[in-house]
């Protein structure tokens, strides 16, 4: 089975949609890790499609944050006014989607879906420590998760009956001029267990703007990273034009 894995599109339509043509054709099934909204400017154009072709969705802290200000205390000033903006804008019938979404952990086909980590939805897993700690709260050989906005993640590997733990490389260097897409392919190793970050779709932080994704391939044994660029200047105009911090449409385009 081929898995379109994604996560973090911050209500950026273009983003979005900029992944779905790259990816059409590639995939059976899609799972997303939560934060389909909150910072962009097209809320309800991204929770929409992610109705209408994503089955399997997990809530992110934006998610919780826009369609019921639950959390909004927690934010940045300007994720708080995001957030606000966000409420506001969607849709009932959005709104009432988005806080109907699970909160990881949530197993899928023998593996973990999470937003943050498996020990709390609104971690930042960045550091090998913590990585450690989550592979020890959980026997499953692969958990995927999102929040970080960083394309990558941990393998724990084994090697002559001792543990070793590795950082994965994300998809390329980040893009020369011309924007060319970008991917990367790696095998799962028998034996080792992974957290896997597909990237951000939306608004990407680590030095990459393009768009960041997934793709699995159950019975191959292998995970591509993929980036692929997208209309940068609508969705930054977009966030102007409604009147958001001009902050969050300036980093999309460091990709920070």
């Amino acid at each position: 089975m081929r898995v379109l894995i994604y996560s973090d599109v911050h209500g950026n339509a273009e983003a979005l949609a900029a992944m779905a043509e790259a990816a059409e054709g590639s995939y059976d099934t899609s799972l997303c890790l939560g934060d389909v909204v909150g910072y962009g400017a097209s809320p309800n154009q991204t929770t929409q499609w992610v109705r209408e072709h994503t089955k399997v969705v997990i809530r992110g802290n934006h998610d919780r944050a826009c369609a019921s200000l639950d959390g909004i205390q927690w934010f940045n000033p300007a994720a708080a006014a995001a957030a606000r903006w966000t409420h506001a804008q969607l849709q009932p019938d959005n709104s009432a989607w988005l806080q109907g979404l699970p909160a990881g952990p949530l197993a899928w086909e023998g593996e973990y879906l999470v937003h943050g980590s498996p020990l709390d939805e609104d971690e930042y897993l960045m550091e090998a420590v913590q990585a450690a700690g989550s592979f020890a709260a959980t026997s499953a050989t692969c958990v995927w998760f999102g929040h970080t906005h960083v394309q990558g993640g941990f393998a724990l590997l084994q090697s002559g009956g001792e543990s070793r733990l590795e950082a994965l490389r994300s998809a390329a260097e980040p893009p020369a001029p011309e924007a060319r897409a970008g991917v990367r392919r790696f095998q799962l190793e028998p034996g080792a267990r992974y957290l896997i970050n597909p990237g951000s779709v939306g608004q990407p932080r680590d030095g990459d703007w393009r768009a960041g994704y997934a793709l699995l391939h159950t019975g191959e044994g292998w995970v591509e990273f993929h980036r692929v660029p997208y209309d940068l200047e609508i969705a930054q105009r977009r966030i102007l034009e409604a009147g958001l911090p001009p902050r969050l449409a300036q980093r999309l385009a460091a990709g920070k």
